[in-house]
């Protein structure tokens, strides 16, 4: 890469056109201020994935669609077994469709027909194999089931409660926590358009986990609850207990294997496992059942699944062990640890997923989720080949698996004790980890393909779990360590610093996952894609994970600064002198008495004065609006909100509040590109504004502005024209001067280019002022004034100097909540975007044939 070294802050170079647009295609198109247009075509920018999905289903006829919802609110399809993927929410919708589905489902007759439930009750159907959904109903209430008569694709069923959110539905020696629904199932007999109630059981209150429709036997339905197994005979509206054989009556998961030509169809049931003291040790009830008679009755397939905790030596494992018994027991784990020292030779872990291979009814997957599910043991997916006669850890990860410990136990159970997984840019740490966390789902497609995620990477293994491969990224070359998405990210976008001082360098932070430059494509085929590289992270052992916002060195472009607000090096100023290799903190500006992977406070603007690098800026914001909520410190034992300054580059750090309002939440500072002594910070709180400092932030006043304005959310001054613009509004509509104001003679008088009742962010291009983005999330659907414009939220582009604005969603994941928008610094068709759970991602201008790093 070839250095360029220049005041990265001040911007105050003019930069030449890399490309040039069809003026007289705009003009057309702009012409006819079309709500909603193709004009951008957006690409993710790796990586892939990179968050927490427990939502993953398999289309039931064809190995090739898969979809996926993961934790940020965001849900994906693939049509090519994931190799790529596409998001499936509408661009044209206000973005919170399709949040956290609970459960898609397609008919087996109609490949292309099916629905989705999410957790909160809404009913989608496509007629497309899930590329397009359309809501078509609401269920009051959490819901967490929805499947399909495999005959006949008139009869749906649907189950209400929460019986999936596995972080708050831990079940203990007398009951369960979370929450549970009224009872009832749902029954559709006509392709979902009209829906019928009916009881389960005697209880006031029901979870429903699981439904299957018998094949042989359109009238048997079995389905798993939290108050024990039910069977109908009469397409569902009575149901008895059906828990013949089982030991605990808790399921905690359901399959069915079918085959169509013998007509064979068996049932396969995971309990949950029930703790019971026998002296100074514990044994367990519980395990694997299945079922040949149609749910009738259960026979225990568990096998040798129980393990003996004295072979395995691992501290990890028996605090994880003392703790699930502890909370079993209701009791503290040092009454536990008292009452049951002796660790048992027998015991079974708890397990929350099982699926059979549907084309082998004796291959047989469980999988445990430690973190979350209060399990214990290591192997995050176990498998049986033989029917449940023997069972084997197949997906091993981590040091213990790594170092063969206990290498002669597990060889006396006949389990392989090598590593068996492969993962992207978290590698470096899960080889690190003793062992993973758990899994968080388990699903096999109809050509037997096993499906598990690990952490925060979704891995597939096509031979019987022998070995298991990340599908969420391509690296360019094997060994490069640089990553181009597939499509499908979960990552919490953060900023993203275009003009860093060396060309094609882009860096781009993030939570969970630190800091990523972009780096070069070499001999990727794939031209228009963009690769990444981790700076800081997983990358380093005890790195920072989340980055809030960095700054580059005005006269080194090597040297790099950022702030971390959350986990590893909350609260310091980060530095590296060597572009990104090593890193230190220089400074500890904020602190809290709360568990480290909580957030302290979000931060945002470091900026570098390129005329005195000992002069550093930026905002710790007070009423954060596009961040990721919580966890949080609710109090500070050092820093507090407001505008910081240094003047010694970054060592110490004083809060300069003079002539703000009391509790001020400033979200944006910017410099004045033709006056570096002076500032201008955006106060996003509803007593907010815009503030001016003409002494490098000592002291502050308030500018002038349309008194109709309530929030400031954002302030940006064009380099080239020393336009001004400022992004207002909240979401609750009650800002009537929400939208984006410009004023051209330094904030004397202003005119509103661009109504909405809720901006977060305006940019114009550093190459051509005529090019302006708009980020406008969602504002509140009931209080927001303007009620056509409530659901138009998203990205938004001008190419006429904001004459006329083209809507610009098509691809994006998340285009409700895009934490940062900026077209490119040297190219006039192409943008950046960032994306609050969504990752980041590239926008090429329609028609555009040269990829981002083509020269």
């Amino acid at each position: 890469m070839k250095k360029l070294v220049f005041p990265i802050v001040a911007l105050v170079l003019s930069f030449t056109v890399n490309a040039q647009f069809n003026k007289s295609y705009f003009k057309k198109l702009n012409s006819e201020r079309v709500e909603s247009t193709d004009l951008v075509e957006w690409r993710q920018v790796g990586p892939g994935m990179a968050g927490y999905c427990e939502e993953f289903w398999c289309h039931p006829t064809d190995k090739n669609v898969i979809m996926m919802s993961p934790d940020m609110y965001n849900t994906y399809g693939s049509w090519d077994a994931g190799k790529t993927w596409s998001t499936v929410k509408d661009a044209d919708g206000d973005g919170k469709d399709l949040a956290r589905v609970r459960k898609f489902m397609f008919s087996y007759q109609n490949p292309a027909f099916g629905f989705a439930i999410t957790g909160g009750g809404k009913l989608y159907k496509t007629l497309d194999t899930g590329r397009s959904w359309k809501e078509v109903n609401t269920f009051k209430g959490r819901h967490s089931e929805i499947t399909v008569d495999p005959s006949n694709d008139k009869n749906w069923y649907i189950g209400p409660g929460d019986f999936w959110n596995v972080k708050k539905s831990w079940r203990h020696i007398n009951g369960q926590a979370g929450k549970e629904n009224k009872n009832a199932i749902y029954r559709s007999t006509d392709s979902g358009k009209t829906w019928q109630k009916f009881k389960v059981g005697d209880s006031e209150k029901i979870d429903v986990g699981r439904i299957v429709v018998d094949p042989n036997n359109s009238k048997v339905i079995i389905t798993i609850t939290n108050q024990g197994v039910f069977r109908s005979t009469d397409k569902g509206k009575t149901w008895k207990p059906s828990a013949k054989g089982l030991q605990v009556n808790r399921p905690r998961d359901l399959d069915a294997y079918f085959d169509k030509n013998t007509k064979e169809f068996i049932l396969y049931l995971v309990d949950q496992t029930a703790f019971e003291g026998n002296g100074k040790t514990i044994t367990s009830k519980g395990g694997v059942y299945k079922s040949t008679d149609s749910g009738k009755t259960w026979e225990s397939i568990t096998g040798n699944l129980g393990v003996n905790l004295k072979e395995i030596s691992t501290k990890a494992l028996q605090n994880r062990y003392w703790k699930s018994l502890s909370y079993w027991f209701q009791t503290s784990v040092k009454d536990v640890r008292t009452k049951y020292p002796e660790l048992p030779t027998n015991i079974l872990d708890v397990w929350h997923r099982i699926q059979v291979n549907p084309t082998n009814k004796n291959e047989i997957y469980l999988s445990h989720n430690t973190k979350h599910d209060k399990a214990f043991l290591m192997g995050d997916a176990w498998k049986s080949n033989d029917g449940g006669k023997t069972w084997i850890a197949i997906a091993r990860t981590g040091l213990y698996w790594k170092n063969n410990k206990n290498k002669a136990y597990w060889e006396s159970r006949n389990n392989p004790t090598k590593t068996n997984t492969t993962f992207a840019h978290l590698q470096p740490e899960m080889d690190r980890r003793e062992n993973s966390w758990g899994n968080r789902f388990l699903e096999l497609s109809v050509d037997g393909t096993a499906y598990i995620c690990l952490d925060q990477q979704v891995l597939a293994s096509k031979n019987g779990g022998e070995t298991w491969q990340q599908i969420d990224d391509n690296e360019t070359t094997p060994g490069s360590k640089r990553w181009v998405g597939r499509g499908g990210s979960n990552l919490p976008g953060r900023f993203m610093l275009l003009e860093t001082g060396i060309k094609d360098r882009y860096l781009l932070t993030s939570g969970e996952h630190g800091l990523w430059q972009t780096a070069p494509l070499g001999d990727y085929p794939e031209k228009m894609e963009v690769a990444v590289e981790q700076l800081e992270g997983q990358v380093h052992h005890g790195g920072a994970h989340s980055a809030g916002t960095v700054a580059v060195h005005p006269n080194n472009p090597d040297i790099i600064y950022f702030l971390s607000y959350r986990q590893n090096h909350r609260g310091k100023l980060r530095r590296s002198i060597n572009g990104g290799k090593t890193w230190e903190n220089i400074s500890t500006i904020f602190a809290a008495d709360t568990p480290a992977h909580e957030r302290l406070v979000f931060l945002n603007s470091l900026i570098i004065d390129p005329n005195n690098s000992n002069n550093m800026y930026f905002c710790a914001t007070k009423k954060p609006i596009s961040q990721v909520a919580g966890p949080y410190a609710k109090s500070l034992t050092k820093g507090d909100y407001g505008f910081y300054k240094s003047t010694d580059e970054g060592y110490t750090w004083n809060l300069s509040m003079k002539g703000f309002h009391p509790n001020a939440s400033i979200r944006r500072v910017v410099m004045d590109p033709k006056n570096l002594e002076t500032l201008y910070a955006a106060v996003n709180d509803d007593n907010g504004g815009l503030f001016i400092s003409k002494d490098k932030g000592d002291s502050w006043k308030e500018v002038k502005i349309p008194s109709e304005i309530k929030n400031v959310n954002n302030i940006f001054i064009d380099r080239n024209t020393q336009d001004m613009f400022i992004s207002t509004g909240n979401e609750n509509g009650t800002d009537i001067g929400g939208g984006v104001w410009k004023s051209k003679n330094k904030g004397k008088s202003w005119e509103r280019i661009f109504k909405l009742p809720y901006v977060w962010q305006c940019e114009t291009s550093p190459v051509n002022s005529n090019i302006i983005t708009v980020s406008a999330p969602l504002a509140h659907r009931a209080k927001a004034k303007n009620a056509n414009a409530k659901l138009n939220s998203g990205a938004y582009a001008s190419m006429d100097g904001g004459k006329t604005w083209n809507k610009i969603n098509r691809g994006l994941g998340q285009h409700d909540r895009i934490v940062d928008l900026k077209p490119d610094p040297y190219r006039e068709d192409v943008f950046w975007a960032s994306q609050k759970g969504s990752g980041w991602a590239i926008g090429y201008l329609k028609g555009t044939k040269k990829g981002w790093s083509e020269k």
